[in-house]
């Protein structure tokens, strides 16, 4: 095909003209969906993914070349072309307003306006996610309504929830993807969350995030929504940026970006990446995180914004994964606890950073904390559109990735404990028998020093994922149509090895060996107190094979609908380890209780499962345009979520109890904009039916729980311009409630949870970010965010406060030199984002676990365009 398309456009030179380039923003932001018009000629396009465009065969003349977009003033260029010749014309739009500058090409069959879209939409350009200064990509999320994003585990491993639909975490009704296609097929999978395998970069031209809509029609698993970043490409014009950014807590990171042509008009490149080390703001004793990436791309361009384009990435990055740690409350006041720094301090220690424990069956395991979660990434992919004929174009795009992921990561898992209370709860003596010393100098342990699990889980995980997208789109006018093909096969297989250490509790706490005096039984090894208490071996598969169609139909000048459908042909196959749990002794270890309950998968059968999918998902809306300023919609929708890796892993033995998440949304929306004020509202209503919830508990089994969520909401979206000042404001107020969501524990006891408020999804949220320009170039900001109480579990028992957070940055521009200082959490705010998922019970103290926001911090950059 290629040779058939490619071939007859360039066997004969031409002696007539050509035009082409992008068209800008006023931030220097690229604009698809844009449109361009040659007047004297009638001709006219529209820009391509990249904000590009052209004209070929034009006679020799002048010209006046115009370009348009809703959200933008009308831009027009007097050119002159003579025979023969071709040259780029970089047309650059003013927006008239803040919130409806980007057109999006995500969760669409064509690039739409805001204004057009009947979907629920926030986009940000690359200069405006700089301004935004984010430490991580969830940081960034945290600014979209809707998705409640928990940003307090460091760069990686974070959580969303969109739209009040609650889960175990990760990113499990959302889909990242890079440059349209998934960052990772499934963003869910255990210790693999999506924003592991994804850091924001100078190659980042902007991110779209659509919410609900369309985003069942396509993306799989996905009915919360599309999160899409797109890179930048090449020009004529060769550009680079170079940064360089410090900070407070350690940072030295570089990041780099180069682009420009190979062949002029023709083959464009761009190629760039970062490298970055830093302590972490929590201090762990060690270089928390450290690596980079490289990725690019080549794009070769042919007549009428055809395109072939290769790119590639490849990441090896390193990153200690924050979880909860001891805090406790005073008359409801969150306080640290003597000793451990609630803004600073972390249960993961240089002190106990290697392990090396023996195994059974022989030989010994290793691990290093400070390896943290260390993904390899390498993926390859193409994208290929041409022009058929008047009326139809084609595009395929493909990318094979392959990861190799090694996670180190210190959870809490019991206590804290006062000594008498682990003394008769855990060992079933009195504390007067026990000894406690540190492993490090024999020392005794203060008597009245709280004590604890800290367990250093390892998670080995080789991914593999091979994705193909490709459609026909037709212009029948007014009726523009886009059908398509998704292929993906993907595949996890992972090794657990999950080890106690008992500690102190402390900042940078230590090791602790532990004896008892009356029997001289010891229950630590090395201040290991449990060997290999749990084991894991297990493999997840997915084959994808689906089809899909979108239609939109031009009613009227005004009226706009749009209808969506797919059907999922998926099948989900794996294997998983029957292990004896806690079941052997090693028997290595005299009169030492640390190896008498050891887990082993060796020796035990495999149980094989296979689970297939076979779901249409459909959306229907009607988009109508009052004027050029104002719009209002109105959609439903219908998707799903198939079982998650841990779900399979739970029932594979009987996988008839489970069944997809079943996801309908009813949204309206409304739409404004004028020179000064943006204003983009959506009030949903969602209904899920037989949501799981499979966190991992400190006893290694799953809830393995379903039932089904209720949740009405608001969602709204304000930008306001004024000369120098510049106010975004952004807020939601919903009511996710349980329904049908009762049932017995494994204890015998029963549980009614229905009309409890779905765990960890405040009720009201809202960020506040006002901008002063206080010279030209020079720019102040403060970004306010505050997030309204949410409950820990299901029963509603366990209350986290409510909190704010405060931010602040300055930016100095001057000729091709950009200066900034941006601080967050300046009034270092114990802001709890979750209490400890993995302990359903108090333990027998006032401190209890939790996970707060990070400290305050500062990062200072300097950035030079060339």
């Amino acid at each position: 095909m290629f040779c058939l398309f490619f071939l007859p456009n360039n066997l004969f030179a031409q002696n007539t003209a050509k035009v082409s380039g992008k068209v800008l923003d006023d931030s220097g932001v690229t604009i698809p969906g844009a449109n361009v018009t040659l007047k004297e000629t009638g001709k006219s396009t529209v820009t391509d993914e990249n904000g590009g465009y052209s004209f070929s065969n034009v006679e020799a003349g002048t010209y006046t070349i115009m370009a348009t977009n809703v959200g933008y003033k009308t831009f027009e260029k007097k050119i002159a072309l003579k025979e023969g010749e071709s040259i780029e014309v970089s047309l650059l739009l003013e927006g008239e307003s803040q919130s409806l500058k980007e057109v999006v090409v995500t969760g669409s069959s064509a690039p739409r306006s805001k204004l057009e879209s009947s979907v629920a939409i926030t986009t940000m350009g690359a200069k405006a996610i700089e301004d935004r200064a984010p430490s991580s990509t969830a940081a960034l999320l945290q600014t979209i309504p809707g998705f409640v994003v928990e940003a307090s585990g460091g760069e990686i491993g974070n959580n969303l929830f969109a739209r009040g639909i609650p889960s175990a975490g990760a990113y499990e009704y959302v889909q990242i993807q890079e440059d349209g296609l998934p960052v990772f097929e499934d963003g869910a999978l255990q210790f693999a969350n999506a924003d592991t395998f994804y850091r924001l970069d100078e190659t980042v031209s902007k991110m779209e995030a659509v919410r609900g809509g369309s985003a069942s029609i396509f993306a799989n698993n996905a009915p919360g929504g599309i999160i899409n970043f797109i890179s930048k490409t090449g020009q004529n014009d060769f550009q680079g940026r170079a940064k360089f950014t410090t900070s407070d807590y350690g940072m030295f990171r570089t990041d780099l970006n180069l682009s420009g042509a190979l062949i002029q008009d023709k083959l464009f490149f761009n190629v760039g990446g970062f490298y970055r080390t830093d302590n972490g703001v929590r201090n762990t004793g060690f270089t928390a995180n450290k690596g980079g990436q490289i990725k690019g791309n080549i794009t070769y361009k042919f007549d009428d914004n055809d395109y072939l384009r290769i790119n590639f990435k490849h990441l090896d990055d390193r990153n200690t994964f924050y979880l909860p740690i001891p805090l406790k409350s005073n008359n409801g006041k969150v306080e640290g606890i003597p000793g451990f720094n609630p803004n600073y301090g972390t249960l993961t220690s240089v002190n106990f950073s290697h392990l090396n424990v023996p195994q059974y069956g022989g030989g010994t395991f290793s691990a290093d904390l400070e390896d943290g979660s260390h993904p390899i990434i390498n993926s390859i992919g193409a994208e290929f559109k041409k022009k058929i004929s008047e009326k139809v174009t084609f595009k395929n795009a493909f990318k094979q990735t392959s990861i190799d992921l090694n996670y180190n990561a210190i959870f809490p898992n019991g206590g804290p404990w006062t000594q008498d209370a682990y003394a008769a709860d855990v060992q079933n003596t009195t504390a007067g028998n026990l000894a406690y010393t540190y492993v490090d100098n024999g020392a005794a342990l203060d008597p009245n020093a709280l004590i604890m699990r800290a367990d250093l889980w390892h998670i080995e995980k080789k991914m593999s994922n091979f994705a193909n997208n490709f459609s026909f789109s037709f212009d029948l006018d007014p009726v523009k149509l886009t059908a398509g093909y998704y292929y993906s096969n993907w595949k996890s297989n992972q090794y657990w090895n999950w080890n106690s250490y008992l500690v102190s509790v402390s900042d940078n706490p230590r090791l602790l060996n532990v004896k008892d005096n009356t029997t001289g039984v010891d229950h630590t090894w090395n201040g290991v107190e449990r060997i290999t208490w749990l084991e894991r071996d297990a493999q997840t598969k997915g084959l994808l094979n689906d089809i899909y169609a979108d239609a939109e139909i031009k009613a009227t000048d005004n009226l706009t609908f749009n209808a969506g459908l797919r059907y999922n042909k998926d099948k989900y196959s794996g294997y998983r380890d029957n292990a004896r749990f806690f079941a052997e002794n090693l028997g290595i270890l005299d009169n030492n209780t640390a190896d008498d309950a050891v887990t082993t998968v060796k020796g035990n059968p495999y149980t094989y499962w296979r689970y297939d999918v076979s779901e249409w998902s459909y959306t229907a809306a009607g988009n109508y345009k009052f004027n050029d300023n104002m719009a209002s919609y109105v959609r439903y929708s219908h998707g799903f979520r198939s079982p998650i890796e841990e779900s399979f892993y739970d029932n594979a033995a009987n996988l008839s109890k489970l069944e997809n998440t079943e996801v309908n949304q009813f949204e309206l929306g409304y739409k404004y904009s004028s020179s000064f004020f943006s204003v983009n509202a959506n009030l949903f209503h969602m209904n899920l039916k037989n949501v799981a919830f499979t966190d991992i508990l400190s006893d290694g089994s799953s809830e393995n729980k379903f039932a089904d969520v209720n949740n009405i909401g608001l969602e709204v979206e304000t930008n306001a311009r004024y000369k120098f000042a510049k106010l975004n404001f952004t807020f939601t107020v919903q009511k996710p409630e349980y329904d049908n969501f009762t049932g017995t524990n494994a204890d015998g006891s029963t549980f009614d949870f229905n009309g409890n408020t779905a765990r960890r999804i405040p009720k009201f949220f809202c960020n506040l970010r006002p901008e002063v320009d206080i010279t030209k170039d020079f720019t102040a900001y403060v970004q306010f965010s505050y997030y309204d109480k949410k409950f820990t579990n299901q029963d509603n028992k366990q209350v986290l406060p409510a909190y704010k957070e405060v931010g602040a940055g300055l930016n100095y521009t001057y000729n091709n030199l950009r200066f900034a200082v941006d601080a967050s959490n300046l009034f270092n705010e114990i802001g709890l984002t979750e209490g400890d998922p993995r302990q359903t019970t108090s333990a027998a103290s006032d401190v209890f676990m939790a996970r707060p926001i990070l400290g305050r911090a500062f990062r200072f950059s300097v950035a030079i365009n060339f």
